[in-house]
């Protein structure tokens, strides 16, 4: 598969977001690339189902996760800790079209399923230890539209969202996850799965 084709990294939005620096690439893959990873991946990723716990409650994730790698190193968030498998090599054509774009190396990519609208990732950073102060978040979207919600931890009123399209690529870098939540809220509406690659560094 060469994700060289129809690409238009060069096709960008850069979000107005104070204290932060989130740049929105809508096509990053064509059409046709985009269906082709997302029905691979849907078939040959290891997806699994974690409890989660909060505020003493614990209940199925709503989402389906996994996690890949070129290292052994684990990742944990919200009490649930991850040890990743190695990239396959639809990860590693992904991985390769997004860093020269990103101008980062990424080791690890954590991967969620959202099968309908009542999977969700509620409000959350990812400011995780393993990640260091200001890390480089690349997102690449498959599948069905969803909303990304962002909003300040200070200024409740600093709000933003986008609607995350098939194909794209959402890149969070400098101060975005010390300054600013995201969400994936749910939908009341009938809609097909969603496959989110999130890429990080983790040494």
């Amino acid at each position: 598969m060469n994700l060289d084709l129809f690409s238009a990294e060069n096709d960008f939005i850069k979000l107005d977001m104070p204290d932060a620096d989130v740049v929105y690439y809508p096509e990053l893959f064509s059409r046709n690339q985009s269906d082709v990873l997302f029905e691979t991946l849907l078939k040959t990723i290891d997806w699994q189902q974690d409890n989660i716990t909060v505020f003493g409650k614990t209940y199925p994730q709503p989402r389906l996760t996994a996690l890949y790698s070129n290292n052994d190193q684990s990742y944990s968030y919200s009490n649930i800790t991850m040890y990743p498998k190695p990239f396959t090599k639809e990860l590693v054509l992904i991985k390769e079209k997004i860093e020269p774009i990103s101008q980062i190396t990424f080791t690890t990519c954590l991967l969620n399923l959202y099968r309908n609208g009542q999977d969700s990732n509620g409000w959350h950073s990812d400011n995780e230890k393993e990640l260091g102060k200001h890390p480089v978040i690349g997102s690449v979207s498959l599948g069905e539209e969803r909303w990304l919600h962002f909003k300040n931890k200070k200024d409740k009123n600093q709000k933003h969202k986008i609607k995350l399209q098939h194909g794209s690529l959402l890149l969070m870098k400098g101060k975005t996850q010390e300054y600013w939540l995201h969400q994936i809220p749910k939908t009341k509406k009938v809609i097909r799965p969603r496959i989110n690659i999130t890429f990080r560094v983790i040494k």
